[in-house]
């Protein structure tokens, strides 16, 4: 697989964690602890892995306790910080942290999902397909929590299906590669959601690509899954070089 052109990502981690409440009161949900260490642990030695040079974290409520972890732990890295004031959705987080970017792309990851994908992988898709976004896409026996993603012939998104008992399918795995350009010709309001007002609302318009690659995935934003990360994380914290 040849190296990242793209060297730089977003993550979003300025969510509430509202239903995580029961189990983690006062905590954002990247800062969950797995066997005693954040959650954003891993997601951030997962990009390093992969060549990713540049992180921005996109926080909002208690954004003090994410700043202080990694300026104690990671100074030496290049890791850049935006505070939302106030709630600004997926996509005006995605917008505001895209002032820290200089580059034409930027990989763009939900902060409370691991999804061991290869990043140099969807790159090549993306540029293969000139998109304006390409979502790394997982495939799932029970996928009605997720929704689900239907594929043209050429990979193109056809559409976006809601929530439904019993469906199986492709769901969105929460890693993106985005045009920094074509989004950013659309966002002319503060606050918006990435999912629906920009990627549903613009299937016509926009060149949105996905790519399928079966690897595993856990979303910790519910205290089952949360739960089932303890007896897991033998599976994602080794791909940081920690034991």
């Amino acid at each position: 697989m040849p190296d990242l052109i793209n060297k730089q990502a977003i993550i979003l981690a300025g969510g509430f964690g509202t239903r995580l409440r029961t189990v983690l009161p006062d905590l954002p949900k990247c800062m969950a602890p797995i066997k005693g260490r954040p959650f954003l642990e891993c997601m951030l030695h997962f990009l390093w892995q992969q060549g990713i040079d540049h992180i921005v974290l996109s926080l909002g409520y208690r954004h003090q306790v994410i700043m202080d972890y990694l300026n104690g732990h990671h100074p030496g890295k290049k890791i850049d910080f935006v505070v939302e004031d106030a709630p600004l959705g997926t996509g005006g987080a995605i917008a505001f942290a895209l002032q820290k970017i200089n580059a034409p792309e930027v990989f763009v990851l939900n902060g409370d999902t691991f999804f061991n994908g290869k990043l140099a992988k969807l790159e090549s898709f993306h540029h293969l397909h000139q998109a304006d976004c390409s979502i790394m896409l997982k495939p799932m026996e029970d996928a009605a929590r997720y929704g689900t993603v239907v594929l043209e012939d050429d990979h193109r998104i056809k559409a976006f299906e809601e929530k439904k008992s019993g469906a199986s399918g492709l769901i969105n795995g929460g890693i993106y590669l985005l045009d920094k350009g074509a989004f950013e010709r659309y966002s002319r309001v503060k606050k918006f959601s990435f999912e629906t007002d920009y990627l549903a609302t613009n299937l016509q318009d926009g060149r949105f690509f996905g790519q399928v690659q079966d690897e595993y995935f856990i979303d910790i934003g519910i205290p089952a899954d949360y739960e089932r990360a303890q007896r897991e994380w033998e599976v994602f914290f080794p791909l940081s070089g920690q034991k």
